[in-house]
């Protein structure tokens, strides 16, 4: 098996592979190793498996590793589908494939013997085999996945796209002599008659998407997809299914606020361990960075199948033309580097900086002390946030967060976002109905006012009318703060500078971790910052409501000695 390394001429080698049940871990470990050149993300996969291999059998971990049945699949495909396309008479998955298809299929609950994997997103560039994977797992997922009346689902944007996936599938079932035996292949659908199951393609545009009852669905190049109807439909057909599984296959697009973003965004949170699911497989391989565009032996990282399916002189000579023709070139960056396309933002942090903030301190030193509240309202219909800040002698701040949320937008099934583990942890609350009611707010800013001495409530001016007054008519003191440049710059370069410095303390609250590792910058011509997402996943309202209250307790920290002298003013006498 020709498997891509690095080496010191070159990114092609040789190796023997291992037994052929074990080819997924022996491409994790190789990643991890730095044998394999991989991205960041693809790197964080692999240690992720690595490190759920060493947690079998520990008790609150609940899935084991099948090996056997992770290969199941990979052999089907490998004897019995052919591709269409070349002069191939024989398709060997590569070791990357192996470990995709290998974990989604091989993970198993160590009880119910069901798998894990309710979902799993592969995001590679174009011409890396992806059409030939989804036809041979569509194959194999009506017909060996031991599922009577499995209906295998072909996903596109448009009909015409989830015809292309279909009839490769048909196209394999009829050149194998033992495949044409089983199965029968029609213009509109394949049918498995052993377990009455078919495969059959959809897409947004179907007249038949109600009435499904998806045991595998597979989507393919969901950069082009605006919404999530065609997702919401299938992941509402899965209901009767015991081990239904959701297949996303797709290079980058230019659809930026569109689910392939957000679902690439929710996979590197989990990844990093920003959020927890343990349900959702990620295989997410592009360029980690621009300056990778004019080194071929880092192209790899994008295209796991470079030197199979993909020419290394051929991408070269494309590259060489496309990059002096602005059009081509950020085509071929989106398609072939697997990058979306660039913008003016920039990250606030990185995540290493915010996991340096870890210090945890006991609430209850707190009380009786002065602090700054802030609040972000959002929008109603969505994340609501409160916070308090308290400047700490030590020069630290500590942030206490709160925020809440409709249990309408947490029914929603589009988003993996851990709303009622944050619920159960006492971080969030989700509201009764559609919306966020203000004065859940108001009432938790007057119970902390039991506890603590809030000096101050700051806000966002929109949409605060009224819980504004409510907040005078108790008694509370309270500061509009302005949105924009000259008001939030100098608080967001502070708050940068306490971050980088690891004196930022909020005992590890996960969501606010969260809320921060999703904040953007945008930058004016005089060097000015404001706070922005990146896309409706990134919330940033908890991020917000702390930049409120920072514009007042940064001011209230230092103040000048003399000349060239700063002292810290402790909390004691803050706010005299």
């Amino acid at each position: 098996m020709t498997t891509t390394l690095r080496t010191s001429n070159g990114i092609l080698n040789v190796l023997n592979k291992p037994s052929p049940t074990l080819l997924a871990t022996w491409y994790a470990e190789q990643v991890v190793a730095g044998n394999i050149i991989a991205c960041k993300a693809v790197i964080l996969a692999c240690q992720r498996h690595l490190n759920d291999l060493k947690k079998q059998g520990t008790e609150d971990f609940p899935w084991i590793f099948d090996e056997d049945l992770g290969h199941r699949p990979i052999r089907f495909i490998e004897k019995f589908c052919k591709p269409s396309k070349g002069n191939y008479k024989q398709l060997i998955l590569q070791a990357w494939q192996h470990f995709c298809l290998g974990l989604l299929f091989g993970w198993i609950h160590k009880d119910t013997k069901l798998r894990r994997f309710k979902e799993g997103l592969i995001f590679v560039a174009r011409k890396n085999g992806k059409t030939t994977v989804i036809s041979g797992t569509a194959n194999f997922g009506v017909s060996k996945d031991g599922e009577n009346g499995a209906d295998v689902i072909l996903l596109a944007n448009s009909m015409k796209q989830a015809r292309l996936l279909f009839d490769e599938s048909k196209k394999m079932i009829l050149s194998s002599p033992q495949l044409k035996k089983h199965f029968r292949a029609l213009r509109d659908a394949i049918y498995y008659d052993e377990t009455n199951s078919k495969i059959e393609p959809q897409a947004t545009d179907s007249d038949k998407l109600d009435g499904l009852n998806t045991h595998i669905g597979i989507f393919d190049e969901i950069h082009e997809y605006k919404d999530y109807k065609l997702i919401n439909v299938i992941k509402n057909s899965r209901g009767s299914r015991e081990q239904p599984l959701l297949i996303y296959i797709t290079t980058a697009g230019y659809q930026l606020d569109g689910p392939l973003v957000e679902y690439y965004e929710q996979g590197i949170d989990v990844l990093n361990g920003v959020i927890d699911d343990d349900r959702t497989f990620y295989y997410l391989a592009s360029l980690d960075d621009e300056s990778e565009f004019d080194k071929p032996e880092m192209w790899i990282k994008a295209n796991p199948n470079l030197g199979v399916s993909i020419k290394l002189q051929d991408m070269i000579e494309d590259w060489d033309k496309a990059k002096r023709i602005p059009a081509e070139r950020n085509d071929f960056i989106t398609k072939r580097f697997n990058l979306f396309v660039e913008s003016s933002e920039q990250s606030f942090l990185d995540y290493e900086v915010i996991k340096r903030n870890n210090k945890v301190i006991d609430e209850k030193t707190l009380e009786g002390m002065s602090c700054i509240g802030g609040f972000d309202l959002s929008q109603t219909e969505d994340f609501t946030s409160a916070e308090l800040e308290f400047p700490l002698d030590s020069g630290e701040v500590f942030v206490l967060s709160h925020s809440w949320i409709p249990e309408r937008k947490v029914k929603m099934e589009n988003e993996n976002i851990p709303y009622r583990a944050w619920a159960k942890e006492g971080l969030l609350t989700i509201c009764p109905g559609d919306y966020v009611d203000y004065r859940s707010i108001f009432d938790w800013f007057v119970e902390q006012s039991k506890r603590f001495s809030i000096e101050l409530i700051t806000y966002d001016p929109a949409n605060a009318y009224r819980l504004v007054e409510d907040l005078k008519s108790y008694g509370f003191n309270t500061l509009a703060v302005r949105q924009g440049y000259i008001t939030l710059s100098p608080a967001l370069k502070d708050l940068k500078e306490l971050f980088l410095d690891g004196n930022v303390i909020y005992n590890n609250n996960p969501l606010f971790r969260w809320f921060i590792n999703n904040v953007k910058l945008v930058e004016d011509r005089n060097g000015n910052w404001l706070p922005t997402k990146l896309s409706r996943y990134r919330k940033i309202d908890g991020f917000a409501a702390f930049l409120n209250s920072h514009t007042e307790v940064m001011k209230r920290m230092v103040q000048p000695q003399g000349k060239g002298n700063i002292k810290f003013i402790s909390v004691n006498d803050l706010f005299k």
